[in-house]
Protein backbone atom coordinates (compact mmCIF):
# COMPACT_ATOMS: atom_id res chain seq x y z
CA UNK A 1 0.00 0.00 0.00
CA UNK A 2 1.36 3.40 -0.96
CA UNK A 3 1.06 6.44 1.25
CA UNK A 4 -0.80 9.30 -0.35
CA UNK A 5 0.86 12.63 -0.82
CA UNK A 6 -0.82 14.32 2.11
CA UNK A 7 -0.74 17.96 1.10
CA UNK A 8 -0.81 20.31 4.07
CA UNK A 9 -2.91 23.36 3.21
CA UNK A 10 -0.96 25.46 5.67
CA UNK A 11 -1.31 28.71 3.73
CA UNK A 12 -5.09 28.71 4.06
CA UNK A 13 -6.57 30.70 6.91
CA UNK A 14 -9.31 28.61 8.45
CA UNK A 15 -11.19 29.68 11.58
CA UNK A 16 -8.86 28.90 14.45
CA UNK A 17 -6.90 26.10 12.81
CA UNK A 18 -3.20 25.68 13.52
CA UNK A 19 -1.13 23.25 11.51
CA UNK A 20 2.01 21.55 12.78
CA UNK A 21 4.84 19.88 10.94
CA UNK A 22 5.03 16.31 9.72
CA UNK A 23 4.92 13.70 12.46
CA UNK A 24 6.90 10.91 10.88
CA UNK A 25 6.93 9.75 7.24
CA UNK A 26 3.66 10.62 5.49
CA UNK A 27 1.91 11.66 8.72
CA UNK A 28 0.72 15.19 9.36
CA UNK A 29 -0.06 16.32 12.89
CA UNK A 30 -2.68 19.04 13.03
CA UNK A 31 -3.81 21.05 16.05
CA UNK A 32 -6.98 23.13 16.24
CA UNK A 33 -8.77 24.98 19.01
CA UNK A 34 -12.06 23.52 20.16
CA UNK A 35 -14.93 25.07 18.23
CA UNK A 36 -12.77 25.91 15.22
CA UNK A 37 -12.88 24.22 11.79
CA UNK A 38 -10.17 21.77 10.69
CA UNK A 39 -9.17 20.93 7.12
CA UNK A 40 -7.87 17.38 6.87
CA UNK A 41 -5.74 17.39 3.70
CA UNK A 42 -5.53 14.43 1.29
CA UNK A 43 -4.56 14.54 -2.39
CA UNK A 44 -3.46 12.04 -5.00
CA UNK A 45 -0.05 12.62 -6.47
CA UNK A 46 0.29 12.80 -9.39
CA UNK A 47 -3.09 14.50 -9.77
CA UNK A 48 -5.90 12.25 -10.90
CA UNK A 49 -9.57 12.96 -11.50
CA UNK A 50 -11.48 11.24 -8.67
CA UNK A 51 -15.01 12.45 -9.47
CA UNK A 52 -15.97 8.85 -10.33
CA UNK A 53 -13.72 7.21 -7.75
CA UNK A 54 -14.34 5.82 -4.26
CA UNK A 55 -12.59 7.08 -1.14
CA UNK A 56 -13.34 7.09 2.55
CA UNK A 57 -12.22 8.79 5.73
CA UNK A 58 -12.10 6.93 9.05
CA UNK A 59 -10.98 7.81 12.56
CA UNK A 60 -8.82 5.37 14.50
CA UNK A 61 -9.51 2.79 11.79
CA UNK A 62 -13.13 2.27 12.84
CA UNK A 63 -15.45 5.27 12.89
CA UNK A 64 -16.65 6.32 9.45
CA UNK A 65 -16.08 10.04 9.09
CA UNK A 66 -16.90 10.54 5.40
CA UNK A 67 -17.47 8.37 2.34
CA UNK A 68 -17.49 9.36 -1.33
CA UNK A 69 -18.49 7.05 -4.19
CA UNK A 70 -19.01 8.51 -7.66
CA UNK A 71 -20.94 11.62 -6.51
CA UNK A 72 -22.77 9.69 -3.76
CA UNK A 73 -21.35 10.64 -0.39
CA UNK A 74 -22.11 10.76 3.34
CA UNK A 75 -24.01 14.04 2.99
CA UNK A 76 -25.88 12.93 -0.13
CA UNK A 77 -27.40 9.47 0.10
CA UNK A 78 -24.44 7.72 1.68
CA UNK A 79 -24.89 5.57 4.78
CA UNK A 80 -22.74 4.40 7.64
CA UNK A 81 -21.39 7.77 8.81
CA UNK A 82 -20.78 7.79 12.56
CA UNK A 83 -23.29 9.93 14.47
CA UNK A 84 -20.46 11.98 15.96
CA UNK A 85 -19.69 13.49 12.54
CA UNK A 86 -23.18 13.75 11.09
CA UNK A 87 -23.83 17.20 9.65
CA UNK A 88 -20.31 18.41 10.44
CA UNK A 89 -18.27 17.09 7.48
CA UNK A 90 -17.90 18.65 4.04
CA UNK A 91 -15.56 18.10 1.10
CA UNK A 92 -14.41 20.11 -1.94
CA UNK A 93 -16.51 19.02 -4.96
CA UNK A 94 -14.80 21.43 -7.35
CA UNK A 95 -11.40 20.02 -6.38
CA UNK A 96 -12.18 16.35 -7.01
CA UNK A 97 -11.09 16.66 -10.64
CA UNK A 98 -7.64 17.56 -9.35
CA UNK A 99 -7.40 14.55 -7.04
CA UNK A 100 -8.22 16.50 -3.87
CA UNK A 101 -10.07 14.33 -1.34
CA UNK A 102 -9.64 16.72 1.60
CA UNK A 103 -12.48 17.22 4.08
CA UNK A 104 -13.47 19.84 6.65
CA UNK A 105 -14.63 19.05 10.18
CA UNK A 106 -16.86 21.88 11.42
CA UNK A 107 -17.01 23.06 15.03
CA UNK A 108 -14.40 20.64 16.31
CA UNK A 109 -14.70 18.99 19.72
CA UNK A 110 -12.04 17.53 22.00
CA UNK A 111 -13.55 14.11 21.27
CA UNK A 112 -12.67 14.57 17.58
CA UNK A 113 -9.00 14.10 18.44
CA UNK A 114 -7.52 10.96 16.93
CA UNK A 115 -5.80 9.40 13.92
CA UNK A 116 -7.60 9.82 10.61
CA UNK A 117 -7.03 7.82 7.45
CA UNK A 118 -7.93 8.79 3.90
CA UNK A 119 -8.28 5.57 1.86
CA UNK A 120 -8.66 4.76 -1.84
CA UNK A 121 -9.16 0.99 -1.41
CA UNK A 122 -10.18 0.35 -5.04
CA UNK A 123 -7.07 1.88 -6.57
CA UNK A 124 -4.11 -0.32 -7.42
CA UNK A 125 -1.91 -0.06 -5.56
CA UNK A 126 -4.14 0.97 -2.66
CA UNK A 127 -3.30 4.38 -1.28
CA UNK A 128 -3.78 5.89 2.15
CA UNK A 129 -3.22 9.27 3.79
CA UNK A 130 -2.56 9.62 7.53
CA UNK A 131 -3.54 12.59 9.71
CA UNK A 132 -3.21 13.00 13.47
CA UNK A 133 -5.70 15.56 14.75
CA UNK A 134 -5.47 17.20 18.17
CA UNK A 135 -8.39 19.37 19.27
CA UNK A 136 -7.56 21.68 22.16
CA UNK A 137 -9.83 23.35 24.69
CA UNK A 138 -8.60 26.69 25.99
CA UNK A 139 -10.81 28.04 28.81
CA UNK A 140 -10.05 31.37 30.50
CA UNK A 141 -8.51 31.17 34.00
CA UNK A 142 -10.52 32.08 37.09
CA UNK A 143 -8.63 34.12 39.72
CA UNK A 144 -9.60 34.82 43.34
CA UNK A 145 -8.15 36.07 46.63
CA UNK A 146 -8.31 33.14 49.04
CA UNK A 147 -7.00 34.91 52.12
CA UNK A 148 -5.41 38.25 53.00
CA UNK A 149 -4.05 40.42 55.78
CA UNK A 150 -2.77 43.99 55.73
CA UNK A 151 0.63 42.68 54.67
CA UNK A 152 -0.06 39.83 52.21
CA UNK A 153 -2.66 38.14 50.02
CA UNK A 154 -3.01 34.51 48.92
CA UNK A 155 -4.09 34.35 45.26
CA UNK A 156 -5.50 31.34 43.43
CA UNK A 157 -5.77 30.68 39.71
CA UNK A 158 -7.97 27.83 38.40
CA UNK A 159 -8.22 26.45 34.87
CA UNK A 160 -10.72 23.65 34.20
CA UNK A 161 -11.08 21.30 31.24
CA UNK A 162 -7.99 22.50 29.35
CA UNK A 163 -6.54 20.37 26.58
CA UNK A 164 -3.69 20.05 25.79
CA UNK A 165 -2.22 20.67 29.25
CA UNK A 166 -1.46 24.39 29.71
CA UNK A 167 1.37 26.02 31.61
CA UNK A 168 0.18 28.49 34.28
CA UNK A 169 2.18 31.47 35.54
CA UNK A 170 1.48 34.40 37.85
CA UNK A 171 2.81 37.79 36.74
CA UNK A 172 2.80 41.31 38.19
CA UNK A 173 1.75 44.44 36.27
CA UNK A 174 5.25 44.70 34.78
CA UNK A 175 5.04 41.20 33.31
CA UNK A 176 7.52 39.80 35.81
CA UNK A 177 7.00 36.24 37.01
CA UNK A 178 5.72 35.95 40.58
CA UNK A 179 7.02 32.88 42.44
CA UNK A 180 4.23 30.38 43.10
CA UNK A 181 3.62 27.02 44.74
CA UNK A 182 3.77 23.82 42.71
CA UNK A 183 0.59 23.53 40.60
CA UNK A 184 -2.14 21.07 41.57
CA UNK A 185 -2.99 19.07 38.43
CA UNK A 186 -5.92 16.72 37.84
CA UNK A 187 -5.93 14.66 34.63
CA UNK A 188 -9.47 13.96 33.44
CA UNK A 189 -8.69 11.66 30.53
CA UNK A 190 -6.86 14.12 28.32
CA UNK A 191 -8.29 17.35 29.71
CA UNK A 192 -6.77 19.01 32.75
CA UNK A 193 -7.90 20.93 35.84
CA UNK A 194 -5.04 23.01 37.25
CA UNK A 195 -4.75 25.16 40.39
CA UNK A 196 -1.85 27.57 40.95
CA UNK A 197 -1.46 29.61 44.15
CA UNK A 198 0.89 32.44 45.07
CA UNK A 199 1.35 34.83 47.99
CA UNK A 200 1.96 38.52 47.17
CA UNK A 201 3.13 41.27 49.51
CA UNK A 202 2.53 44.50 47.60
CA UNK A 203 -0.36 46.40 46.06
CA UNK A 204 -0.51 45.74 42.30
CA UNK A 205 -2.44 44.25 39.38
CA UNK A 206 -1.68 40.56 39.10
CA UNK A 207 -2.47 38.24 36.19
CA UNK A 208 -2.59 34.49 35.78
CA UNK A 209 -1.40 33.49 32.30
CA UNK A 210 -2.33 30.11 30.75
CA UNK A 211 -0.20 29.10 27.76
CA UNK A 212 -0.86 26.15 25.42
CA UNK A 213 2.07 26.01 23.04
CA UNK A 214 0.63 23.13 21.01
CA UNK A 215 -2.31 25.21 19.82
CA UNK A 216 -0.44 28.53 19.89
CA UNK A 217 -2.87 29.91 22.43
CA UNK A 218 -2.49 32.16 25.45
CA UNK A 219 -5.15 33.64 27.70
CA UNK A 220 -5.06 35.42 31.04
CA UNK A 221 -7.21 36.81 33.84
CA UNK A 222 -6.35 39.74 36.13
CA UNK A 223 -7.04 40.68 39.73
CA UNK A 224 -6.22 43.86 41.68
CA UNK A 225 -4.72 43.51 45.15
CA UNK A 226 -4.65 46.45 47.60
CA UNK A 227 -2.64 45.88 50.77
CA UNK A 228 -2.68 48.14 53.86
CA UNK A 229 0.63 47.24 55.45
CA UNK A 230 0.71 47.98 59.19
CA UNK A 231 2.60 51.15 60.18
CA UNK A 232 6.19 50.33 60.93
CA UNK A 233 7.72 51.43 64.23
CA UNK A 234 10.25 53.58 62.38
CA UNK A 235 8.08 56.67 62.60
CA UNK A 236 7.57 56.18 66.30
CA UNK A 237 11.29 55.71 66.85
CA UNK A 238 12.23 58.82 64.88
CA UNK A 239 9.54 60.82 66.64
CA UNK A 240 10.71 59.57 70.03
CA UNK A 241 14.33 60.45 69.30
CA UNK A 242 13.45 63.95 68.10
CA UNK A 243 11.15 64.48 71.09
CA UNK A 244 13.89 63.34 73.44
CA UNK A 245 16.41 65.69 71.83
CA UNK A 246 13.97 68.60 72.08
CA UNK A 247 13.31 67.84 75.75
CA UNK A 248 17.04 67.62 76.41
CA UNK A 249 17.60 70.99 74.74
CA UNK A 250 14.84 72.58 76.85
CA UNK A 251 16.33 71.15 80.05
CA UNK A 252 19.80 72.40 79.09
CA UNK A 253 18.45 75.88 78.33
CA UNK A 254 16.58 76.06 81.65
CA UNK A 255 19.63 74.82 83.55
CA UNK A 256 21.85 77.34 81.80
CA UNK A 257 19.51 80.23 82.62
CA UNK A 258 19.29 79.20 86.28
CA UNK A 259 23.05 79.15 86.52
CA UNK A 260 23.30 82.54 84.87
CA UNK A 261 20.72 83.94 87.27
CA UNK A 262 22.58 82.64 90.26
CA UNK A 263 25.77 84.39 89.38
Amino acid sequence: MELLAVVCLCLLTWSGTTFAAENGPGVIKMVVKQGGDAILPCSLSPRENIVQKYFEWKRDGQKEVFMYDSTIHSNNGGTGQDEQFRGRISHFPDQLQFGNASIVIRKTKVTDSGKYTCDFPQLQPKRRGLIELVVGAAPEPSVTILDETKAWALLQCVVKGASPKPQLQWQDSGGNMVPAKDPQVTDRGGSYDIILQTTVTKTDNYRCVATQKEINHQVHAEIYVHLNAPETPTGWIVGGVLGGLLLLIIILVITYRKRRGGL
